[in-house]
C-alpha cells in the first residue's frame, strides 16, 4: 500500500515524507496507476496524446487536455481549470494510456470542451495550496458546530479546499432532505469564502475516513477498492452465513463488500448441488434436508416422524435418489445410500518442541523429601506448648537441680506434678543428704515448698540450705 518514504509512523501519520499520499514517488495512494508504456517509445511520425490524468484529494480524479504540449510526468504537480479560478492536483498518468481510462470512465477524448491544464505549479501556487489543506480540520470542527446549532440532522464529513484558496466543497451524509441555505450563508459569513455542498452516501464516507474492518485490516474502501457493487442478502445465503446485520455490516451500516469476493466460487460449486429444500420419497416415509455442507459435497437427511436421527447422505447419491423420485420409484430407506462414519478418529494436535530446547519448567526447585526435613531440622527444637498449659520459663529451660555440670535434655512430655525435695530423691534413687545436715532448715525447706506448689513453681537451687 505504502512506497518506502510514507510507512505509517507510531502516531498514525506517514513517517517518512508526512504527505499525506501526495510525495513525489506516488506511491502511497490506491488511485496510484502504473505506467508500463512509460519506457517505450512512440513510432515515427506519431504524437503524444494530449490528455493527462490528475488525482486530487481523496478519490477523485479527472481528466485534462495538456494544449500547451508541457512536458508532464507522473509526479508532477499542475495547475488546472476549474470552474472558478484553478485547482492544483497530481499528474497519476500520461500517454496512451489515458486513453484507455477514458474508455472505462466513458470519457470522450474528442471533446473540445474538455478542461485545460494551465501550466506547473509554482512554488506560491504549492504554499498556498498547502496552507489551505491545513485549515480543513479547523473549519471541518467549525462547520459542525454551526450545523448544531442550527438542529440540521446531517453529519458533515469531510471538506475540500480548492487550489487557490477560493472555494471550499463540503461533504456530508443524511437520511432525509436537509434545508442548509442558512447554514450556508453563517459558513460563508464566518470562512470568507465560497461555500458549495455535496452529499455522498455511507459507503464514499467509510471510503474517505478509513478505518479498520471486523477482520482487523484497514477497510477495503480505503485502501484498494475504487468501485462500490451493490450487496444482497442473497450473497450471504449462499455462502450459508447467518443473516444477522450486526455481523453482516460494516462501518458503514451496509452490507459488508467482502461478501462478494467468494459468491462466484460458491455459485459454480452450486451449480450440480441439490437446493437446501429437497425432499426425498422413501418406504419408511418423507425425508427432508436438514443441513448443507458445500466443500465436503454432503447433505443430512431425516425421516419426518423421526427428527433426532439424521443420516449424511453424498451429493451424488442423492442426485440419484431424486431421478428414482422422478421417475415415480420409491427409495428404499436412507440407511442404504447414507455415508459410514470413519473409525479414526482425528488425533488431537500436540504442540511438539520442534527447537530442542529444554522444558520450561527446569528452573523450578524439586520438592524436599521428608528425610531431608527432618535432618534440617534442630536437635534443640522447643517443643509446641499446649494451649491449657501454664509452664513457667524455668520449666521450659530444663535446667538440672544438683549436677550443673550435666546437660539438660531436652524435656518432650507433658509437665507432671510437682513434688517436694525428699520425694524427687527418692524416686531418683539418690541419697537424702539434706536431711541429717540442718533439721531446721528442712523444715522451712518444707514450708517453702508448699508456697511454690500453690504457685506451681519448680524449686530452684538457691532455695537449698
Amino acid at each position: 500500500m505504502g512506497c518506502s518514504s510514507c510507512s505509517t509512523g507510531k502516531d498514525g501519520q506517514p513517517k517518512g515524507c508526512k504527505n499525506n499520499g501526495t510525495c513525489g514517488t506516488d506511491g502511497c495512494n490506491k488511485l496510484t496507476v502504473f505506467d508500463w508504456l512509460s519506457n517505450m517509445s512512440l513510432p515515427n511520425g506519431e504524437k503524444p496524446f494530449d490528455c493527462i490524468e490528475v488525482r486530487f484529494k481523496n478519490s477523485r480524479k479527472e481528466f485534462f487536455r495538456n494544449s500547451e504540449n508541457l512536458s508532464l510526468s507522473i509526479g508532477d504537480i499542475v495547475a488546472t481549470q476549474a470552474q472558478s479560478g484553478h485547482d492544483i492536483g497530481m499528474v497519476t498518468l500520461t500517454g496512451e494510456l489515458v486513453k484507455v481510462q477514458m474508455r472505462k470512465k466513458n470519457e470522450d477524448h474528442t471533446n473540445k470542451e474538455l478542461p485545460k491544464v494551465y501550466r506547473k505549479a509554482s512554488q506560491k501556487d504549492i504554499d498556498i495550496w498547502q496552507k489551505c489543506r491545513d485549515r480543513e480540520a479547523e473549519i471541518q470542527k467549525k462547520s459542525r458546530e454551526l450545523a448544531i446549532a442550527l438542529n440540521l440532522q446531517m453529519k458533515l464529513s469531510d471538506v475540500e479546499f480548492q487550489g487557490d484558496g477560493s472555494k471550499a466543497t463540503f461533504y456530508y451524509t443524511a437520511e432525509e432532505r436537509v434545508d442548509f441555505r442558512q447554514l450556508i450563508k453563517d459558513m460563508a459569513k464566518s470562512f470568507g469564502i465560497r461555500i458549495e455542498m455535496r452529499q455522498i452516501g455511507y459507503r464514499q464516507e467509510a471510503q474517505r475516513l478509513g478505518g479498520i474492518g471486523s477482520c482487523g485490516r484497514e477497510l477495503c474502501c480505503s485502501t484498494w477498492l475504487t468501485d462500490f457493487r451493490s450487496v444482497s442478502t442473497s450473497a450471504a445465503r449462499y455462502q450459508q452465513l447467518s443473516l444477522n446485520p450486526q455481523k453482516l455490516a460494516g462501518q458503514c451500516g451496509k452490507l459488508k463488500c467482502c461478501l462478494n469476493y467468494e459468491l462466484d466460487i460458491y455459485l459454480d460449486a452450486l451449480k450440480d448441488f441439490p437446493a437446501s429444500d429437497t425432499k426425498i420419497m422413501t418406504e419408511k416415509g418423507l425425508a427432508l434436508c436438514q443441513k448443507v455442507d458445500i466443500f465436503k459435497a454432503t447433505l443430512w437427511f431425516c425421516y419426518k416422524d423421526d427428527w433426532a436421527n439424521w443420516h449424511a447422505l453424498s451429493k451424488e447419491h442423492v442426485n440419484e435418489m431424486l431421478e428414482k423420485n422422478k421417475r415415480n420409484e420409491k427409495v428404499s430407506s436412507l440407511e442404504e445410500y447414507a455415508i459410514e462414519p470413519s473409525e479414526e478418529k482425528e488425533q488431537e494436535k500436540v504442540f511438539e518442541n520442534v527447537v530442542g530446547q529444554d522444558s520450561l519448567t527446569r528452573f523450578d526447585k524439586p520438592k524436599q523429601s521428608k528425610n531431608n526435613r527432618n535432618k534440617k531440622r534442630s536437635p534443640n527444637k522447643k517443643p509446641q506448648q499446649n494451649a491449657g498449659n501454664s509452664a513457667t520459663p524455668d520449666a521450659k529451660q530444663n535446667k538440672p537441680a544438683n549436677n550443673p555440670n550435666q546437660k539438660a535434655k531436652p524435656n518432650r512430655r507433658k509437665p507432671r506434678p510437682q513434688k517436694s525435695a525428699n520425694a524427687e530423691g527418692k524416686a531418683e534413687g539418690k541419697p537424702n543428704t539434706q536431711k541429717n545436715q540442718n533439721p531446721e532448715g528442712t523444715a522451712q525447706k518444707r514450708n517453702n515448698n508448699k508456697r511454690r506448689t500453690n504457685n506451681k513453681k519448680r524449686p530452684t537451687d538457691n532455695d537449698n540450705g
